[in-house]
């Protein structure tokens, strides 16, 4: 098989920072701001050129305002920095109206937040799966109707699509409930169209699949993360693993890379074409 080209574009994905209004820790113990700051340190210290930055939903925990203000101040200035912009997307646990007026000083209406950017020729989709007041996902004909007109001329270099719920089946059965209930929609609506690879978060932890053909990538939270070992425990959270993810878009296909938020040792460092 031959080599790649280089890569086109780098999309980071990160998903569920749940924070909470004053910066309070989660559950009492998480300090997820200081863990949405490692991830945008994470970012900048890579020295990778992005071309944007997905946040794949339930940015806040509880809906609240100062809650969006604050991953505003800490994901906005790095964004500049790196030079890419920020496409949000809604999840579960958030609050469409404090949503809109915190993060993108708009009126806080509650529609759902659908959007469409084209960065150097690849077009990013978010689709909004919240439903107020629920956990489980869905999208009605309205969306679906308008994602086939936004899918229905092809970018010059494909479209990623993302939402919050991920249209796959989860391996934690307690969350079955709270999974996408018009994954055979969105798969209709994805089918045949130039839609590359979809970003999802929700789930907590780290998950691979298809739908319509297309490669799905969930990525864990920055937040805390779910034991997918340990079934009979039903559903246990940890404060490790933290993760975000690049999205290393081809010409020919699109690769997906997890970056622990841990620091680890380095065991060894070889220069760069040391194996050419």
């Amino acid at each position: 098989m031959p080599i790649d080209s280089p890569p086109t574009h780098v999309i980071a994905h990160l998903s569920d920072t749940h924070l909470l209004a004053g910066g309070e820790p989660l559950h009492g113990v998480v300090d997820t701001v200081s863990l949405l700051q490692q991830a945008m340190r994470r970012l900048e210290d890579s020295q990778m050129r992005l071309d944007a930055i997905v946040h794949s939903g339930d940015i806040a925990d509880r809906g609240e305002l100062d809650a969006y203000l604050r991953v505003r101040e800490i994901m906005e200035p790095a964004a500049e920095r790196l030079g890419c912009p920020i496409v949000w997307v809604a999840g579960n646990h958030d609050s469409r109206g404090p949503l809109r007026e915190g993060l993108l000083g708009e009126e806080p209406t509650t529609s759902p937040l659908d959007s469409v950017i084209e960065v150097n020729g690849l077009r990013i989709v978010a689709l909004d799966t919240s439903v107020p007041d629920q956990g489980h996902g869905d999208v009605d004909d309205e969306q679906l109707t308008w994602l086939r007109r936004v899918l229905s001329q092809p970018a010059p270099h494909g479209t990623i699509l993302t939402l919050h719920h991920p249209p796959l089946p989860t391996t934690v059965r307690v969350l079955d409930p709270f999974q996408l209930r018009s994954a055979d929609a969105l798969a209709a609506a994805v089918e045949g169209s130039d839609v590359r690879a979809i970003l999802s978060g929700h789930l907590h932890y780290s998950l691979n699949g298809t739908l319509a053909g297309v490669p799905v990538s969930v990525v864990p939270a920055t937040s805390y993360t779910i034991r997918i070992d340990a079934p009979h425990l039903g559903l246990t959270g940890v404060n490790g693993s933290q993760s975000i993810a690049l999205a290393v878009v081809y010409p020919e296909r699109v690769v997906h890379v997890l970056l622990p938020l841990a620091d680890s040792p380095a065991v060894v460092t070889l220069p760069d074409g040391f194996f050419e």
